[in-house]
């Protein structure tokens, strides 16, 4: 059964019993108790029976549950003729699951695909001609074609003089990668330059692409349920309802007493006020841009005590943007990025895109190219505004312009140097980087209020890369150069220190994120793998709601227990004076009721949290 059929049948449950109580009373005002009394115990059935058999099959997975004492309680009930307070008890109970299913169920999709971007067919060279085939068609050896913004299909090696691809995806490093003729591709890359031909490696299913799909699979079966926050109080609050009931008809002969004791007992508060203060607390989050795929997420967000940040596009904006501009001789530096943004407005390479994104920034007026030759993995060639322009890597640009490569400013780790060549002459360089994201480290400061005692940097990038973004930042560790399954291996070696959060908007993210007690995923740029195996998808592309998340889930959380503890002492309360002979079985249930209420009313307190502290303030969208 779906999760979907799962709510359906909950939901009959609840109209089921809902209908018996209701056209019951209806019975009894007209005179017809007898009649009433068969009404009601049809209607308890069919939740009673749901009731037993999940209790046995908790059972045989060795949980113990608050779902015993309202079993206990309706059929004591039904035994003993009070079949009324039966009725009345199997509403609040098939009431509090419905409300439970939907609180986990919220925005959690079975997981259909791994990937959108995924290919489902390659371009293969056969007797001269192209032919579009399915992947598992693809054998080692086969020629393939990868036109541009193509995602490589399997694993192969370059035949071109160079490719030029996009590995952010898979390796977490956010510039565009330049392959030589034999080089590897891996499957999952895409093609930022112009199309090459590539020979199959491997055969899709032994792909680096499909090795990470097996790895989120595995990752996700391999993580602990999670538990009912009620059922931590069950073993205690059923001994006491035993032993009170017990002791009663032991010490008065009345098995109503009994009954009375059990009615009252009936967990409604626990069963019922932690989803209401767990799915306030994911509405609230919803609000703030974070949203958490369900209420055993939420809780466990709230005791996080482990970070783990990936690197690119999560704590970096994952988009290469110019840093410095170093401008030789006569041309100034706005006139050398617009010069070269106006020539590169002809190019679709990503670091190409940055630029022109960088002079509309400034307002700057670029002219339309002509001329334009690009040179694939090189640079661009062309006129602009009857000016000779070059714009590239630095050597290509030198062995154009007669001047040696190398003649410019130390390049700090991670960075990217694009030369620009006017008229003949090196004009100058621009200097790109991927910057770390507005807010990163009052973001780490808030969470480390917050109760995170453990903050690491995980990237698949370069050591010196990771440490010359994150310096400063105080993390207590930094893992570089990692794979996705050594990823999840570091995830998994953090539950030790309690449970752990992971942060990734990658593929290579993916295993990790769904390995964790809490995935995070970048819900507004990331990739479509991330999100599915996250638990958490922050809506906005800002790191810094991470804070305003943990503490909404903390309060959410808090108000939940809040009202268990208020719940647990109304019930003993409430049971005493049954015990005593004060409540009868549909006086108790009435008690009970009103001890419904008053907790739902505390858990409904969690649509009202706000963060602690300003709430991060929107970036303006970027100007193009």
């Amino acid at each position: 059964m779906t999760e979907t059929g799962v709510d359906r049948f909950r939901k009959a449950i609840l109209l089921l019993t809902l209908t018996g109580l209701i056209a019951g009373l209806a019975l009894l005002a007209a005179g017809m108790g007898g009649i009433a009394d068969i009404v009601w115990f049809a209607g308890v059935v069919p939740a009673l029976t749901t009731l037993v058999v999940e209790i046995v099959s908790r059972l045989g997975r060795g949980e113990i549950g608050l779902d015993i004492v309202a079993a206990l309680s309706m059929t004591a009930a039904l035994v003993f003729g009070e079949t009324l307070a039966a009725a009345v008890v199997a509403v609040m109970y098939s009431g509090g699951t419905f409300l439970e299913s939907f609180a986990e169920g919220r925005a959690r999709r079975d997981m259909h695909e791994l990937l959108a971007r995924a290919p489902r067919t390659a371009t293969r060279h056969r007797n001269g001609g192209l032919e579009d085939v399915p992947l598992d068609l693809i054998t080692p050896g086969d020629r393939l074609l990868i036109r541009q913004g193509d995602v490589v299909p399997v694993d192969g090696t370059v035949d071109a003089l160079t490719a030029f691809v996009d590995a952010s995806a898979l390796t977490g490093e956010s510039l565009p990668v330049r392959l030589g003729r034999g080089a590897e591709a891996m499957s999952g890359v895409t093609n930022a330059g112009e199309a090459f031909d590539m020979t199959a490696t491997r055969g899709a299913k032994e792909s680096t692409y499909a090795g990470i799909v097996r790895l989120v699979a595995e990752a996700q079966q391999s993580k602990a349920p999670m538990s009912r926050l009620a059922d931590r109080w069950s073993l205690g609050f059923l001994a006491v309802t035993l032993a009170i009931a017990t002791g009663a008809w032991w010490l008065t002969g009345d098995p109503i007493r009994a009954v009375a004791v059990l009615v009252v007992a009936t967990p409604c508060p626990l069963i019922l006020a932690v989803p209401v203060a767990l799915v306030a607390g994911l509405s609230r989050a919803a609000h703030f841009g974070v949203l958490i795929k369900g209420a055993g997420p939420l809780e466990t967000m709230s005791r996080i005590r482990t970070l783990i940040l990936d690197k690119t596009g999560t704590l970096t904006d994952g988009r290469p943007q110019i840093v410095s501009i170093d401008s030789h001789g006569d041309v100034n530096e706005t006139e050398l990025l617009r010069l070269a943004a106006a020539l590169d407005q002809a190019s679709r390479h990503p670091v190409a895109q940055a630029i022109v994104a960088a002079a509309r920034a400034r307002g700057l007026v670029m002219p339309v190219p002509s001329e334009v030759a690009e040179i694939p993995g090189e640079g661009v060639v062309g006129s602009v505004a009857g000016r000779s322009v070059i714009v590239g890597s630095d050597g290509f640009v030198a062995r154009r312009v007669g001047r040696r490569s190398g003649e410019h400013p130390a390049l700090a780790a991670g960075s990217l140097l694009v030369a620009v060549g006017i008229d003949g002459h090196m004009a100058g360089h621009l200097v790109m980087s991927d910057p770390l994201r507005e807010g990163a480290a009052a973001m780490l400061e808030r969470l480390r209020r917050a109760g995170v005692v453990r903050v690491l940097l995980a990237t698949g990038d370069r050591a010196e890369v990771a440490e010359r973004v994150t310096g400063g930042l105080g993390f207590d560790g930094l893992r570089a150069g990692l794979t996705p399954d050594q990823k999840v291996l570091l995830v998994l070696s953090e539950r030790k220190h309690g449970p752990v959060m992971m942060v990734g908007d990658g593929v290579n993210d993916a295993p990790a994120l769904a390995a964790a007690d809490v995935g995070v995923a970048m819900g507004a740029r990331g990739a479509a793998a991330s999100a599915e195996a996250a638990d958490v998808v922050l809506l906005v592309d800002r790191i810094d709601r991470l804070g305003p998340g943990i503490e909404i889930a903390q309060a959410s959380r808090r108000i939940a227990l809040e009202s268990v503890v208020a719940g647990i002492g109304l019930s003993v309360l409430g049971m005493i004076a049954a015990a005593y002979g004060y409540l009868s079985p549909v006086q108790g249930a009435l008690v009970q009721e009103v001890i419904d209420v008053a907790v739902i009313l505390n858990a409904l307190r969690a649509l009202r949290i706000a963060p602690k502290g300003p709430l991060p303030a929107e970036r303006p969208a970027r100007g193009g």
